[in-house]
Formats: structure tokens, C-alpha cells, sequence
């Protein structure tokens, strides 16, 4: 086989825009309306509602968050714009800087078609509290203007996107051919662009994560080597073999690649060899440039890739890395890059404009930059980073070299490129077309059962997988914050071994949650979709699912913490009855039905007791936001007083003789206010 940077690229069927996934246009919740934009979008009273995605009925239930009542959205580290108001049916947003509000932040606020919610940012009603900074859609910096009203943890969120794919190896040497298609860009601009697919893989060939090619192949630096051989890595994975070797001639990438591909490394290298060859630093400079700048959707992706960093500059002494996010207090941040001497600076788009704006002599360090990279690029854009991507865009140098990683190449992705890539970019696909969007070694499965069944059975599928797995590693999601908190709080009375993580807890903790979780075994993790995409967890054996996801692409997510690097891996979701219609979004996958567990009497027992353990206040705020998230399903939200006793149903499993009160200016927002079955306060 020759070295693999020699190889050239085989054929691809031009197919850069995928489907209608993507759309600018904002429409109303329910008989209000709401501001439509395309591009930068229409001005509002005071702002500009910008990069807000539309979406038809429900919505991602990834952390967003929510205050409740007229006073301002608060936050740390980014700012929030693009909030909607329901109360008035319009949509409008501030450029101020926000303030922090509760224990977090006001993140990612895209309104939704129909019926909208915040799936985890702020799961309490009338509290003062916001979400994760980084998803969020930040059109500058914001603060809600005090008329605007968005309650409950479930009634705006943004969609996260990814379409999906398997990374295979090909059995037989193929060679391959490049050719040069011309693209249409978004501004009617043609765009030339070098084009790479993967060959397919032979049939009957299973899923395989590593080529056959080794790092010593290409043109790296000892140094690198040794910090890969160190780090486990020797043979390429399939993103990479397709990557390097383009991306180390300095050419830009536009990669459509999986999360858990491998295509952290396959950025972070290239770069740390351009380092390598950049000319030394003077002695008696104040301050050193950077060189390299990473852009990530979230915190826990840019910590990840900031660690993997580490790795790989094991033998390169003289190199550093840094990494600048929200949720940790700027002056903080300052301190460290005034301290340390790093050329690699991960941030998300937040915080980074913000140290644009407020941290002395860094647009000075920016105009170093020599390599530009977007991880996850459509997840960037899908929360509402575009104007702060472009902002960044102009801050660093014309001359660098850009590297895009996404899962999908939407419109909005697309968009970007004609700004951030060069005319003879090389578009490399790594994700087969035609073959399934989940790895095939994870084994799915889905339970319906009622309501009242949803603990039990969650507590037995938990104890037959511990017992079953020595090595267990078990992620469990829930649709919301304050549900995640409630079922971990269960879980934790049963005396399992359980950890909870959401964006309702401080960043610090999350942090250190995600790295517990990541190194351990014998481990529950009970989350939010914070956990869904771009965190790697090794050796997770299950993930369960509890209710229904917010979307076909969320569930997807959610799987893929399972089965990667090519290991093994079992999902399990558990629905209501009522709650099947989410099946045939993904009847195409190889899912399967199981029958219900059989509960044991004293299973049961150990159950009821354990609910009633749980605080009365933990199962109030649980259950406003199940009735939000559900609310804004458009499959549930149709029937209103069906959707109440559903809701009441779901209080009943919690152990509540009666629901739990909620404000009567929530479920005004809701258009429950006159249903019967709801106790308002």
C-alpha cells in the first residue's frame, strides 16, 4: 500500500447542500408573531433578532436557558440576543452585555414554529436562573428587554442538526481520482473546490474506526510521534488518513466528519506541525502571538480539545495550549494568558468576543493566527454563532489556513464557507452516503410502558446491565434539567452509584462530573442533552433514553455516546404508549421492540419508597417542566386537556396525591391557563 500522503482523492457526486434542515426564517408561537430574518434578519424595537433557526413543532431539549417574569436575563460569559417574546408574540433582542443571573447563564434562544421551550435551561418556574453559555444563540452581546417573559425549562430551544454516518474501511486497495467540481456559493460567487469521498466500503464488511495507515506515513515532526505513540495512537482513523495529508500541504478543508471520528487529532496535529515550522518567537516580546485558534460549539467540547492538546505536545515544550470559556470569570482568564505563554487558544465564540472587547492587547495576539479551525461547525451555526464567527473572521489575518469539521454541510454551513474558506478549498466527505446513521454495533431497542411504570422499569433495566457489566458505564438522558435532577435524585435514594450533570450546575462542577465520568467505571451518568454530542465518554456500555427526544437527530446524538471508537454498545428507549409516533422518525433505523421488564413486588416497594424520599420541590419543579417540554411537542400540544392528563399522570408517578401549583402567568404562556386538571398559584 503506498504512504498514505501520497494517495490522491477518489471520485465524489457533488452534494454539498443536504435536505431542508436548516431555515432562517422565524415563525410565530402560537397566535403571536415573531420577527423573520434571512441572513442578519429584520430589527426589532431594540436589537436585532439574529441567527434564530426555525424549527416545526418540538424543539432540541438541549440546554437552554430561561428566566421568569420582567426582569432581565442575566448571564456569564456571553451574551444573549434573539430572545423571544411570548407574551407579546414578538421577537426582539438588546446589544448589552448581560449580566449572570442565578447559577448560570442565558444561552441559545431560537424560537420554534408552533409551540416553543426551553428543554434545560431553566426548568423552574418564576426562579431566577439561567443556562450554558455556549449554547446559546449570541448575536453580539444581550440582555431581555424587561416586557419579554420566557418560562418554564421547556419553551424555547434550538435543533441540533447532524446527519450521520459510518466511517468504513475498504477491503481492497482502490485507487483513487480527484476531480475539480465548480460549487454556487450562497452569494452566487462559483467556487472551485477539490472534492474527496472516502471509497465505499466491500459489502458484507463490517464497521471498522482505523485504517490501515500509520501517522509515520506523513510528513511529522519526532516529536509529534512520540506524543501520539504516548498518547495510544499509531494507526490513522479513516477522518484522518483523509485529512492529513490535504490539510498538511496547507490547503483549507471543508470535512463533513462524524463526532467520534477522530477528527480532533486530525486538526490539532497539522496544526502543531505549522507551529513547528513557524519562525521562533522573539525572546523580548511582550506577548506571543497565536498561531492556532479552535472555535467550539461548546465548553465541554473546547475542554476536550484543549486536553487532547496536552497530549500531543507531550515532547513540544515550547508550545502551549490555553482555553478560554464562559462560566469561568474573565479576569480569571486574563490572568492565565497574561501568565502563560501558549500558541493554541480553543475557545467558544462567546467568550472569545468577549476577550476581543474587553481584554487589553489580545486583537493584537489574534493577528498571529495561522490556522483557523470550526469543530462542529453546523452545530456553531445551528446555535446562532454566525455573527460572532464572522467577527471573528476579521480579526485574524487574510493569509491563514481554515479547516471546517461537519457533521452535516447545511445551507448555513455552506453560508459560512463562502467567508471563511479560500476559493480552492478541498471538500472531503468521510461519511459513506447510504449507510445507516448509527454504528451498527450498538444494539437498539425501544420499551413502551405507561407512565406509572417508567421508574420501576428504569431502576430493573439499571440493575440487570450492573449486574450483568462489571465494567458498566451507563449514560441515562432526560428530556429536561429539572427532570434530569429529579430522576438522578431517585436513582441516588435506590443506592445506585450516580452522578448528574445539566446546565443548571455551575461550570466548575460539570467539569469535574464529565472527567469523573470519563475516567471511571461502575458509573450512572443521569444528563441533559448537554451530554448528546461532541463529549467524548469512553466505554460507555448503555445509554437509556427516558420519554421522548426532542427529535430523530437527538435521539441519533444521544446513541453515539455508545459503540465508539468501533466497541460495542446497547440503547435502550423508553416511551408511553402515547409516545410511539416518535418511532416512525426513525423507523429506517435498526431498532427493535422489547418487551416490558418484569418488575418484581419488591422492586416496586424499593421504588415507591425511594419517590417518596424525594423532595416535594424537586418533583414541582420536575413536573413544570415536563408539562412545558411536552407542550411544545406539536404531537402532544394538539390535545390540550389530553396534554393536562398526561402531565397529571406523570405526577401521579412521582409519588403526588395532587400536581403541583403552577403560576398563572406560566400557563398563560403555555394557552393552559383555562384547562381544567391544573392547580395555578
Amino acid at each position: 500500500m503506498p504512504g498514505v500522503c501520497g494517495l490522491s482523492s477518489n471520485s465524489f457526486k457533488k452534494n454539498l447542500l443536504l435536505g431542508n434542515s436548516d431555515n432562517d426564517e422565524v415563525i410565530g408561537y402560537e397566535n403571536g408573531k415573531c420577527s423573520s430574518r434571512k441572513g442578519n434578519g429584520k430589527r426589532g424595537r431594540k436589537g436585532v433578532l439574529d441567527n434564530t433557526s426555525k424549527q416545526v413543532g418540538c424543539s432540541d431539549s438541549t440546554d437552554q436557558g430561561e428566566k421568569t417574569g420582567v426582569e432581565e436575563m442575566k448571564r456569564e460569559g456571553n451574551g444573549m440576543d434573539g430572545v423571544t417574546d411570548y407574551g407579546n408574540g414578538k421577537c426582539s433582542s438588546r446589544k448589552k452585555r448581560a449580566k449572570r443571573g442565578g447559577n448560570g447563564e442565558l444561552d441559545n434562544m431560537s424560537k420554534q414554529g408552533g409551540g416553543c421551550y426551553m428543554s434545560d435551561r431553566v426548568d423552574k418556574i418564576g426562579r431566577d436562573t439561567c443556562g450554558d453559555d455556549e449554547e446559546m444563540n449570541r448575536y453580539g452581546s444581550g440582555v431581555m428587554q424587561r416586557d419579554t417573559m420566557v418560562t418554564d425549562d421547556a419553551y424555547t430551544g434550538f435543533k441540533e442538526l447532524m446527519d450521520g454516518g459510518v466511517d468504513d474501511d475498504d477491503e481492497e486497495e482502490e485507487e483513487e481520482e480527484e476531480e475539480e467540481v465548480v460549487v454556487e456559493g450562497h452569494n452566487g460567487i462559483l467556487k472551485k473546490a477539490s472534492v474527496t469521498q472516502l471509497p465505499p466500503s466491500s459489502p458484507g464488511r463490517s464497521d471498522s474506526y482505523l485504517s490501515e495507515s500509520r501517522f509515520d506515513q506523513c510528513s511529522i515532526s519526532a516529536k509529534s510521534l512520540k506524543g501520539l505513540k504516548d498518547a495510544g495512537y499509531e494507526k490513522m482513523t479513516m477522518v484522518q488518513e483523509a485529512t492529513l495529508p490535504v490539510i498538511l500541504k496547507g490547503k483549507d478543508v471543508l470535512a463533513k466528519a462524524k463526532t467520534g471520528s477522530g477528527k480532533t487529532v486530525a486538526f490539532l496535529l497539522p496544526a502543531i506541525e505549522a507551529i513547528v515550522k513557524s519562525p521562533p518567537i522573539a525572546h523580548d516580546q511582550k506577548h506571543s502571538p497565536i498561531l492556532v485558534l479552535v472555535l467550539c460549539p461548546t465548553r465541554e467540547l473546547a475542554s476536550q480539545v484543549a486536553s487532547e492538546a496536552s497530549k500531543l505536545l507531550k515532547y513540544h515544550p515550547s508550545i502551549g495550549a490555553q482555553v478560554v470559556i464562559g462560566g469561568i470569570k474573565i479576569a480569571q482568564e486574563q490572568k492565565q494568558m497574561r501568565k502563560n505563554s501558549f500558541q493554541i487558544l480553543v475557545a467558544t465564540p462567546g467568550r472569545l468576543i468577549d476577550h476581543l472587547q474587553n481584554s487589553a492587547g489580545f486583537a493584537t495576539r489574534l493577528k498571529g493566527v495561522q490556522v483557523l479551525v470550526l469543530d462542529e461547525a453546523d452545530r456553531l451555526l445551528d446555535m446562532g454563532f454566525r455573527k460572532d464567527i464572522e467577527k471573528i473572521i476579521s480579526a485574524v489575518p487574510i493569509q491563514h489556513q481554515t479547516l471546517l469539521f461537519s457533521a452535516t454541510i447545511p445551507d448555513e454551513v455552506h453560508k459560512i464557507c463562502d467567508v471563511a474558506l479560500k476559493r480552492d478549498h478541498e471538500y472531503i466527505n468521510t461519511v459513506q452516503e447510504g449507510l445507516e446513521e448509527t454504528n451498527s454495533q450498538v444494539r437498539q431497542m425501544h420499551i413502551a410502558a405507561p407512565l406509572g411504570e417508567h421508574f420501576s422499569i428504569l431502576y430493573t433495566l439499571l440493575k440487570e446491565h450492573i449486574k450483568d457489566y462489571a465494567n458498566y458505564k451507563i449514560l441515562v438522558f432526560c428530556t429536561t434539567a429539572m427532570v434530569t435532577r429529579f430522576v438522578a435524585d431517585l436513582l441516588m435514594k435506590l443506592n445506585l452509584n450516580v452522578r448528574e450533570i445539566h446546565s443548571r450546575k455551575p461550570q466548575s462542577y460539570r467539569n469535574r462530573i464529565s472527567d469523573e465520568f470519563r475516567k471511571s467505571k461502575g458509573l450512572v451518568l443521569v444528563t441533559s442533552d448537554v451530554s448528546a454530542r461532541g463529549v467524548d465518554y469512553p466505554d460507555v456500555t448503555l445509554v437509556l433514553q427516558i420519554g421522548v427526544p426532542a427529535d430523530r437527530q437527538q435521539y441519533i446524538h444521544r446513541l453515539g455516546r455508545t459503540g465508539r471508537k468501533g466497541k460495542e454498545g446497547r440503547g435502550i428507549l423508553v416511551l408511553a404508549p402515547w409516545e410511539e409516533f416518535f418511532l416512525s422518525s426513525i423507523k429506517d433505523l435498526p431498532i427493535t421492540k422489547a418487551s416490558e421488564p418484569v418488575v418484581d413486588p419488591d422492586t416496586r416497594k424499593l421504588v415507591e419508597l425511594a419517590l417518596a424520599r424525594v423532595d416535594a420541590k424537586i418533583k414541582g419543579t420536575a413536573y413544570g417542566a415536563w408539562l412545558g417540554y411536552y407542550n411544545s411537542n406539536k404531537n402532544v400540544r394538539r390535545d390540550k386537556n389530553r396534554l393536562v392528563m398526561l402531565a397529571n399522570e406523570y405526577s401521579r408517578s412521582m409519588g403526588l396525591d395532587n400536581p403541583p401549583a403552577i403560576a398563572k402567568k406560566n400557563l398563560r404562556k403555555m394557552g393552559l391557563q383555562s384547562i381544567p386538571g391544573l392547580r395555578s398559584e
